[in-house]
């Protein structure tokens, strides 16, 4: 089975700065993947045409279950114009987070969600005529988890876009790490974590099923985007890939994962893999 992971940048296109909901089905169409953890998705946002990008993802991929949740209600940007959302309702306006999607059934679906950094962080911006840097006031941050009835048996796949403040989002993954374990192995964490190359291994211990640059999608040079795994049954193979598509600034990371049937509940050992 096929597992992704794409930061949507609320499905803009950078040729020419717009977001078409018929470019993002297309990009979500071309990664084929089973299940797919989705960030940065907006829900009846004007700047993304009022779509539902979690529902259009999973249409595109052909998957009749998918969950969004989201951050917050009103819009992210370099001006604090939006409030953060803790219950479990998605109001009807504008809102923004992340979503999972799976052709696979699901068991069982939860969601956690992070409060904001207290700070704010100098990023580079899109400007015209040339990207430059602002303060940024931080998120709050959403995850989701889903148990899917895979090939072999139960399998835990969770999603989530972390801080970009330092140690904020070393905090977060250690706390989304304690959270998955209390959900069945063998799991599996996708997202961009907004922490580079080896340091979620470093923080949280979990298999990096992939090394592979994701960012900037034009020319990438650094990874934010990961596939974390804990528990993986001995003899489970996968395969890790970068997908540069018609949107956002993210390549989508994919993982072609075969866990053997016989192996199924036996946890732990050192997988086989291919890279």
């Amino acid at each position: 089975m096929r597992l992704a992971t794409f930061n949507l940048l609320h499905g803009v296109s950078l040729g020419d700065g717009t977001a078409d909901e018929g470019a993002l089905r297309r990009a979500a169409a071309a990664l084929d993947a089973d299940v797919v953890g989705l960030q940065e998705v907006d829900r009846h946002q004007p700047r993304s045409g009022g779509v539902d990008q979690v529902r259009a993802v999973a249409e595109a991929v052909g998957a009749p279950h998918h969950r969004y949740v989201p951050a917050l209600a009103g819009t992210p940007g370099p001006v604090r114009s939006w409030a953060a959302l803790h219950g479990e309702e998605i109001p009807d306006g504008p809102t923004y987070g992340v979503g999972l999607v799976s052709r696979l059934p699901v068991l069982r679906w939860a969601a956690r969600r992070f409060d904001p950094a207290p700070v704010s962080m100098p990023l580079l911006v899109p400007a015209d005529p040339r990207p430059r840097l602002m303060r940024i006031p931080d998120e709050p941050r959403a995850a989701v988890a889903a148990v899917v009835d895979a090939p072999g048996g139960p399998l835990t796949v969770l999603t989530a876009h972390l801080s970009f403040v330092p140690g904020t989002n070393a905090r977060q993954l250690r706390a989304l790490a304690r959270w998955a374990r209390t959900f069945p192995a063998p799991r599996v964490l996708l997202g961009d974590f907004n922490l580079p190359g080896a340091l979620p291994r470093l923080l949280i211990g979990w298999e990096q099923l992939g090394r592979v640059p994701t960012y900037p999608s034009y020319r990438p040079r650094v990874q934010f985007d990961h596939v974390l795994a804990d528990g993986l049954p001995a003899g489970a193979s996968w395969r890790v890939g970068a997908q540069r598509l018609d949107v956002s600034d993210h390549c989508a990371l994919t993982v072609d994962l075969h866990l053997v049937e016989e192996a199924a509940g036996v946890h732990g050992g050192a997988p086989a893999t291919e890279r």
